[in-house]
This record gives C-alpha cells, structure tokens and sequence, in this order.
C-alpha cells in the first residue's frame, strides 16, 4: 500500500473530519428546530471554513510529499504531479 502525504497526519485529519460531521448534524437540528436563517448560514460559512482547513492541510501534504517525491524521480512525473494539484487548487477556489 502507498504512502500517502497525510499518514503522518491521519489521525488528525479523521478527528477533524468527526468534528465537521457533528456540525453537520447540528445544521440539520437546526433545519429541523425552524432556526434563524441566518444563524444557519453561519454555520454553514463555519463548515465550510472547516472543509476548506483540511483541504488546505492536505494540499500542503501532496505537495511536499506527493509532488516533490515525482519531481525526484523525474521531471515528467513532477510536472504530471504538479498538474494534478493545480488541478485540484482550481476545484477548491471554485467552492
């Protein structure tokens, strides 16, 4: 099995990821209990800057790992890699 950028990091990500559901279940309560819009909303804007942390963190990890381990190799393997994760900042920046 590969090594992943975040293994080091995992059991951070997964108890983030935790807190994150749990927010989740908590704007559906909200839904649920007919709250304020705009107490929802800014929940929503929370989980989302949540998401958006871990994505970032993991983003970071690729690139030190991922990317720079392809580089070694070889430079088409780091330009592909590079590629991949500028691919990947484009898909988050239009969330």
């Amino acid at each position: 099995m590969a090594t992943r950028g975040y293994s080091i990091s995992k059991d951070d990500y997964l108890k983030r990821l935790r807190r994150i559901e749990g927010q989740v279940r908590g704007l559906q309560g909200m839904i649920e209990d007919d709250k304020y819009c705009i107490d929802v909303l800014t929940q929503i804007a929370s989980v989302t800057k949540a998401l958006q942390g871990v994505g970032l963190g993991l983003l970071d990890q690729h690139l030190h790992h991922c990317v720079m381990a392809a580089a070694k190799e070889s430079g088409a393997e780091g330009d592909a890699k590079l590629d991949e994760a500028m691919a990947a900042i484009e898909r988050m920046l239009r969330t």
